[in-house]
């Protein structure tokens, strides 16, 4: 059977997505990875070089994948919230490997989809702050920070506050975080602090 290339580096991105969001990237073993993509170490490593940067790979494929998946409106950042809860909620592996990457990558080489991606996202809110459709009492840069934070919050609770919170359904989950937003990007805060 002649061998497909692309075939090949998808089942190793699978398998090493799987991997990674797992265990993170020092705790991944190659050996579980080529297994499970019925491959080889040297073949991945043909494919992608070291671990760090097969995590690398894998990473960047997310963020294009999450891009993709998850519209981003800036006119409307209360529904790009939600949908961002969602995208985390009905897959808890991806803010795994979002954690792994600043847990292990924080003094690595920036990949430069993640520094497009998000000078893209902070654009569009710096485009929508200046045709009024936006307030302007955060920064482009802060109202991301918060969207995404307030996106990902019931998602990266401590065991013990999980718990706690166990009775609140997804859904008042995700309305509470839609109407955060609204209320952070309609101004109801304290400006100027």
């Amino acid at each position: 059977m002649p061998r497909n290339p692309d075939a090949t580096r998808a089942r190793i991105m699978k398998a090493a997505t799987d991997e990674f969001a797992t265990y993170g990237i020092a705790g991944a073993r190659m050996d579980r990875v080529a297994e499970r993509a019925a491959s080889s170490k040297e073949r991945i490593y043909t494919y992608f070089g070291n671990k760090e940067q097969l995590f690398d790979a894998v990473f960047s494929n997310y963020v294009k994948e999450s891009l993709a998946e998850v519209d981003f409106d800036a006119h409307d950042l209360p529904a790009y919230a939600g949908r961002m809860f969602d995208h985390f909620a009905d897959d808890p592996e991806r803010l795994r490997l979002s954690t792994w990457y600043r847990l292990e990558r924080a003094g690595a080489t920036p990949l430069q989809t993640l520094i497009d991606t998000n000078d893209l996202r902070v654009r569009r809110i710096a485009a929508a702050q200046d045709d009024g459709s936006v307030p302007s009492h955060f920064s482009a840069v802060q109202l991301l920070a918060l969207i995404q934070a307030l996106s990902t919050s019931w998602a990266t609770m401590n065991p013990e506050f999980s718990a706690l919170a166990a009775p609140i359904s997804r859904r008042e989950r995700r309305r509470t975080v839609v109407e955060a937003v609204a209320r952070v990007v309609g101004g109801t805060g304290e400006s100027g602090a």
